[in-house]
């Protein structure tokens, strides 16, 4: 029990290793956090409604003192933020020459609710899956370390997002799979089927993106990117081939392992079944598992864009002209590309499976084993 503590402590450090909050020193403007105390109404001023509201600083240099600063309102949901006695709030604290500061409410205080569901999340983890729920935290902890340190690092140094996403797609691949299932024929023959799955899906993406024309400017996020003070020249187009083909990879990988995992206990259990026959029975698991993966994939993507769909729908936006449009040609080849990929991972896996499985003997007697 010590060892996974220990291990669920690694965790922690590499899922908060990131710079959280932090501010540079040569920043004028600091990011604390406040409560609310007291609110006051005051009479509009133009199509602006105001509220003065006493504010008191939890933290920083600052910490315990009381400010009441003007707060207003345009009447804009989407970028309102009304405030309650009792609201915790980020503030942005802006200091002065003269000693004097600013204060202003940014947003609300919503990573203690976030850190909670996440903290409940790792405990149903090691709860449930026990010694498979601890590894399961390992690589993610490993695949948001990556992701964070090594690929999007690189993305903003120049390197080209295509080449760093294969290699982090490499990476993750081979360390998840072989933490949580071991090294063996199943794990093997699982990486192969994921990294056929997940290349076919870039190749596709990239080969008919580049015959739709695709901008890879189809949201605001990848507009922004041109105004970054670090002047650099995005890929925009490799840019969306490499988020689909880092999307495309957990369910991908989720496909691999199971097929790999249902093909391995067929031959524990029948030891002499030939390749054929087993390549077979890995097919057939692997439609059952097509059948709601592909779904899941589809519905994905679908719900992401429910507010736009709706948008179409009330304007009664002819279908070729929906269509035709960027944004969803974007994410129409990015679900179909995933999609694609998900379903070729199938009978990769089985081919790998069946092959080795014929060449280098048969699996192991009992999950224990397996190397871990």
């Amino acid at each position: 029990m010590k060892k996974y503590y220990l291990i669920v402590l690694i965790i922690a450090i590499l899922l908060t290793g990131f710079s959280y909050g932090a501010d540079s020193a040569e920043d004028e403007m600091i990011t604390e956090r406040g409560k609310v105390i007291y609110v006051e109404e005051v009479e509009a001023d133009g199509f602006l409604e105001g509220s003065l509201v006493t504010i008191e600083v939890l933290s920083g240099k600052y910490k315990g003192e009381q400010y009441t600063i003007n707060h207003y309102i345009t009447g804009s949901f989407a970028y309102d933020l009304p405030v309650k006695p009792g609201d915790k709030v980020l503030l942005i604290v802006e200091e002065y020459e003269d000693n004097s500061v600013d204060i202003y409410i940014a947003d609300y205080i919503r990573d203690t609710y976030v850190f909670s569901v996440i903290g409940i999340f790792m405990i149903l983890l090691i709860i449930i899956g026990k010694k498979t729920g601890v590894k399961t935290l390992i690589t993610l902890g490993i695949t948001i370390t990556l992701v964070m340190k090594l690929l999007l690092p690189g993305i903003l140094k120049g390197y080209s997002p295509i080449l760093l996403t294969v290699i982090t797609s490499i990476l993750i691949t081979f360390i998840t799979i072989f933490i949580i299932a071991g090294i063996n024929t199943k794990s093997m023959s699982a990486i192969i089927g994921v990294m056929g799955g997940v290349v076919i899906a870039g190749l596709i993406t990239f080969i008919v993106g580049s015959q739709v024309k695709l901008t890879g400017l189809s949201n605001e996020e990848a507009t922004m990117l041109m105004y970054i003070p670090q002047n650099i020249e995005f890929d925009f187009r490799g840019l969306l081939f490499s988020g689909i083909m880092l999307g495309a990879l957990g369910a991908v990988m989720d496909v691999g392992i199971s097929v790999a995992s249902a093909m391995e206990e067929i031959k524990r259990v029948s030891p002499h079944i030939k390749a054929k026959e087993l390549i077979v029975s890995g097919m057939n698991v692997g439609k059952d598992i097509m059948g709601t993966m592909t779904n899941t994939l589809i519905l994905a993507y679908t719900g992401s864009a429910i507010p736009l769909l709706l948008l179409f729908m009330a304007y009664e936006t002819s279908i070729i002209k929906i269509i035709n449009l960027d944004i969803i040609a974007t994410e129409i080849i990015r679900a179909v590309a995933g999609t694609i990929g998900l379903i070729l991972t199938i009978p990769i896996t089985a081919f790998a499976s069946g092959v080795m499985y014929e060449k280098f003997g048969n699996a192991s007697k009992n999950k224990e084993d397996t190397i871990n």
